[in-house]
């Protein structure tokens, strides 16, 4: 029970940081700013409570709110397995030095801005409600949006777009009147590090360390499955 509502609390934290940054760079009306109706659907989908959500707008227009910069880091945890870590931050001095410990504590280190990209392809992932929507028809309908790929699992729907063509798609499904459950921007590892079952713990035991700081959004690698 702890442990559920603890994640909860994390992800409330988290969605609470990207409503600060999206009515921070875009105002404080969902419907002049994309990015705020994607927090705002975020919320939705891990039972954020509404009161919770418009008090975290309140206090972002109010500035009664801590003034969150978005940073990335990247590096490696032991056994090569790449890491890139994003962040909203009020203080990247305290926050890098944080992810630093995480990493180097496990036998990792810290790279240089951009040194992972190339492992990395950044994808727009969109998650639907099935309803009665064909699967077919769908496809051929969004792929003039950007879809690279149009898929169902356990009744919802995916699609997934390259970065650059994630804003087109966000406001092709709005504007078709399709239910949105979910958005995001994830990072796709190009190639991955196989390893056995010690290694994968020892990397997993590190990745849900640096989670669970509270300057970290999201932590994306390369790890193969054993």
């Amino acid at each position: 029970m702890f442990a559920r509502y603890s994640k909860m609390a994390k992800q409330f934290t988290r969605i609470g940081k990207e409503i600060a940054i999206a009515v921070k760079l875009g105002g404080p009306e969902p419907a002049h700013n994309p990015r705020l109706r994607a927090a705002i659907q975020n919320s939705k989908s891990v039972n954020m409570p509404k009161d919770r959500v418009d008090a975290a707008i309140k206090r972002a227009v109010s500035k009664d709110t801590d003034n969150y910069e978005e940073m990335v880091y990247e590096g490696y945890a032991p056994h090569g397995v790449a890491l890139v870590i994003e962040t909203a931050t009020d203080n990247p001095t305290r926050t890098v030095a944080n992810v630093r410990m995480y990493l180097t504590r496990a036998g990792g280190n810290l790279g240089t801005k951009g040194s992972l990209d190339f492992l990395f392809d950044r994808k727009g992932i969109f998650k639907l409600a099935k309803n009665d929507l064909d699967m077919e028809e769908l496809e051929l309908e969004l792929i003039d949006f950007g879809a690279e790929e149009v898929f169902e699992d356990e009744g919802e729907i995916f699609v997934y777009t390259s970065f650059a063509n994630f804003g087109p798609m966000q406001k092709a499904l709005e504007e078709k009147g399709f239910e949105v459950v979910s958005t995001e921007l994830q990072r796709i590892p190009t190639t991955s590090v196989q390893l056995n079952g010690d290694q994968e713990k020892e990397v997993a035991d590190l990745i849900e360390k640096i989670e669970d700081d509270d300057d970290v959004q999201a932590v994306f690698h390369n790890m193969g499955d054993a």
